[in-house]
């Protein structure tokens, strides 16, 4: 694999029709003048004043690589272009009527990729594994194998994913963002992608009645979009232990036997997608030992996906820093250190480190208490709103940051004392 490899992803203005092979060129052009590239570095826009082709048709440029993580000479890069304009729509729900109640009930959300909502949450996750490209790797190889028309009776693969681990760790985010991911990378290959949400826990706790006709409904929507050889489908199922739940209950005698018709269906209709070259199956599950078994024999990939460590704190809370420092919400701007660079010099207390190692310490008692990642994101909001004032100076912030995280620890203690579900 060439360690120099940098894919550029490139958001065209969605009022621009100029050609992607225009825009290839003119970012050719820019980038020319750098001498080195970082990846997981963005230009914007108002960056481009100089360069008036990029400035009238381009929003921003991304560098990405899952690889690399130190500066590349530009001469010496391998680059692999990417232009895409972003979905802004919004999600459309796909909706069912229960014919027993009446009722309208939401079947799938669905959003058109690339989609605006989902831009930069790749990058914005912070895992301690190199989950994410392993991920990539996983799905570009699936992908590689229906080109070359591997046998599937000789090697075996579905294109599922299974994330499973506790609530409010990145699970179904992750899933999104490598749906965006993918409409990106295999944009010449897909020019039209499609990410379909379904809510299993939702499915069966309100349509036993309808279930079996309501599944097909269902797989017929998607089956619709997966027939279109030129379409990504990614199918993400949130809460999919909903499945064994079911299943045992049904099994039991406390739901009616056609609950377990309706998993069965949903399993034998899962299987059928993985004829579609084209189509991926994205599972979450927040109660691992839970999982049907069946199902979990269907995953290609099983990762668990547990609270951040003290490093992947660090870094989480390093961005959400930065992004209040641009938004002019924390100022002046001032620098954060990347860990290996506190690592390098030995967690020296300076005075341009300080802010940096109090930081650090606020992530070290965050993984200590094994906080989610979700409430990790939270904390910035609450230091804000209830431990500083306006504009506060950067380690200023980071200590109303240990207010909240404290404060956040003291309710959460409480809540466990009174019996009520706590995430933490």
């Amino acid at each position: 694999m060439n360690s120099n490899l940098l894919h550029v992803e490139i958001v065209q203005k969605r009022n621009s029709i100029a050609k992607k092979s225009f825009i290839v060129d003119a970012v050719k052009g820019f980038l020319s003048n750098y001498s080195s590239i970082t990846p997981g570095v963005t230009i914007h826009n108002h960056e481009f004043e100089e360069n008036p082709n990029l400035l009238e048709h381009v929003e921003c440029i991304s560098f990405c690589d899952t690889e690399q993580d130190s500066e590349v000479v530009g001469s010496e890069a391998n680059f692999v272009y990417h232009v895409y304009t972003l979905d802004t729509f919004g999600v459309e729900t796909d909706t069912m009527t229960d014919t027993a109640s009446g009722e309208e009930l939401s079947a799938a959300d669905v959003w058109a990729l690339p989609a605006e909502e989902f831009h930069g949450l790749w990058e914005s996750l912070v895992f301690d594994s190199e989950l994410k490209e392993d991920l990539l790797k996983f799905v570009e190889t699936a992908f590689e194998f229906a080109d070359l028309r591997v046998d599937p009776n000789v090697i075996s693969w579905n294109r599922v994913v299974l994330l499973h681990g506790p609530p409010g760790t990145g699970k179904t985010s992750l899933c999104r963002a490598l749906a965006q991911k993918l409409a990106i990378r295999l944009g010449d290959r897909f020019p039209r992608a499609r990410l379909l949400e379904i809510n299993a826990h939702g499915l069966f706790s309100k349509w036993f009645s309808e279930s079996g006709k309501l599944v097909a409904k269902l797989f017929d929507r998607i089956r619709e979009i997966v027939d279109d050889p030129k379409m990504l489908a990614c199918v993400l199922v949130d809460e999919v232990e909903s499945l064994a739940h079911a299943r045992r209950a049904a099994l039991a005698g406390l739901e009616p036997s056609d609950s377990i018709r309706a998993v069965n269906a949903i399993l034998t209709q899962l299987d059928r997608l993985k004829r579609y070259p084209n189509a991926l199956v994205l599972t979450t599950s927040n109660v691992t030992g839970a999982i049907d078994v069946a199902f979990v024999d269907r995953a290609d990939i099983k990762r668990h996906v547990g609270p951040p460590s003290e490093r992947a704190a660090y870094e989480i809370l390093r961005g959400c820093c930065a992004e209040l420092m641009a938004r002019g919400v924390v100022a002046p701007r001032e620098q954060l250190f990347a860990l290996r660079v506190l690592e390098a010099a030995r967690f020296a207390d300076t005075e341009g480190s300080r802010a940096s190692l109090r930081l650090w310490a606020a992530a070290r008692a965050a993984a200590t208490h094994s906080i989610s990642g979700r409430a990790l994101r939270r904390l910035p909001f609450l230091a804000r709103a209830l431990y500083s004032g306006a504009r506060p100076p950067l380690l200023q912030f980071i200590e109303a940051l240990h207010a909240a995280l404290t404060s956040h620890l003291a309710d959460a203690s409480d809540l466990e004392k009174n019996d009520l579900p706590v995430e933490t």
